[in-house]
């Protein structure tokens, strides 16, 4: 069995808090609550938010009704907690009224569930990110030799736990495909009534084939023949439900340093090989640069997000095309990274290093990947 980073949970469990797990849909957050419920002392209930009941008393704002469905248990869960109307304003009653109380609630997307518990939950909540398996999980169970082996599998069939236990490249195809029509092409677009729902599967699409790239807002609205209001809303809407992830240029001291785009990196890249029923072995694609570069950048983005490493994330490229994949500012440096494939010696950034004094600079390939990400 693979052991997810926050397992067990129940010591992020505090009276009169809620914790919040976010993360996509089959990633294992239910699997990490009935893990909960199975080895805890508490007295517990646990409900889905599909249930129709519990969406009636929860929404209610009704604390008689809401002190009875708490009953006399000292836990209450969960899942799928964004299915509840006004399910913020429920679980503050919870908190603020029942003494001792424990809460635990999932949510598949931060769309819907941060704009309910935003508020209602201020100085009540704690809130962590479930992620498809990262590596530095894996490798609690396999080698540097057994993942640096399965490389290439990650690179075509991502993570998602299912998908990485599946036997047959078949299954893992299967399961890729089930997750992008059920989730994908379901649960996000039902997201704030989305009317347009072939505009978005368009843009998601435009958005697998440019990975690694910059994009422009202004460019992606005239190939969708949409405006960019349309354009942004989407693009948001893609981040909150844990499709895609955005990075923004860095723009501090060059007059000739990009702006005005940014690049999008998707979560899980099986979802974006599935978007495109693109499964070739890595021998055969012309894509391997762009999917070694999301690889990293997500890799990274989950040990820094399991590990509490706290930093902003920039590119840097210049109109003159000078450029580097990632920069990692934190304890008021900036820490430089080129992503390569093949273990080839990369240019030095010469100009990046003397427009930003006291950087650091280093080239992630295939030999030394595991040390960024674990």
């Amino acid at each position: 069995m693979i052991k997810r980073f926050f397992s067990p949970i129940e010591p992020l469990l505090a009276p009169n808090k809620v914790l919040i797990i976010y993360g996509p849909r089959r990633v294992g957050k239910t699997t990490l609550l009935n893990e909960l419920l199975e080895n805890t002392a508490l007295k517990y209930r646990f409900d889905s938010g599909e249930n129709i009941r519990v969406q009636e008393v929860l929404s209610s704002r009704d604390f008689e009704k809401i002190k009875e469905y708490v009953g006399d248990n000292e836990l209450i869960a969960i899942d799928e907690a964004q299915q509840i109307p006004n399910i913020g304003m429920g679980l503050k009653i919870i908190v603020d009224q029942i003494p001792g109380i424990k809460v635990v609630v999932t949510g598949s997307s931060s769309f819907e569930l941060f704009n309910q518990v935003g508020e209602p939950l201020v100085g009540r909540k704690k809130t962590i990110t479930l992620f498809p398996f990262a590596q530095l999980e894996l490798a609690k169970l396999y080698n540097t030799f057994e993942l640096t082996g399965r490389l290439e599998e990650f690179l075509v069939y991502g993570a998602y736990p299912d998908v990485f236990l599946a036997k047959t490249k078949q299954e893992k195809m299967i399961l890729l495909n089930e997750i992008v029509d059920a989730y994908l092409l379901k649960d996000v677009l039902a997201l704030d009534d989305i009317k347009k729902s072939r505009t978005l599967v368009d843009l998601v699409k435009l958005l697998a084939l440019q990975i690694g790239s910059e994009v422009s807002l202004n460019e992606l609205a005239r190939q969708l023949s949409a405006n960019v209001r349309t354009i942004e809303k989407y693009l948001d809407i893609l981040e909150k439900g844990f499709v895609i992830v955005s990075l923004s240029a860095l723009k501090r001291n060059l007059r000739n340093e990009i702006r005005d785009k940014r690049k999008y990196y998707f979560y899980d890249l099986g979802v974006r090989n599935a978007l495109l029923s693109q499964f070739n072995d890595v021998t055969l694609r012309n894509d391997i640069g762009a999917l070694w570069e999301n690889f990293l950048f997500i890799e990274r983005l989950k040990k820094c997000s399991y590990q509490s490493l706290f930093s902003s994330r920039y590119f840097w490229r210049t109109y003159d095309q000078k450029e580097l994949d990632l920069i990692e500012e934190y304890g008021g440096v900036f820490h430089a990274y080129e992503f390569k494939w093949k273990k080839i010696k990369a240019p030095y950034p010469k100009k990046f290093m003397e427009s930003y004094p006291q950087s650091k600079f280093t080239v992630i390939n295939r030999e030394n990947f595991l040390e960024f990400v674990i």
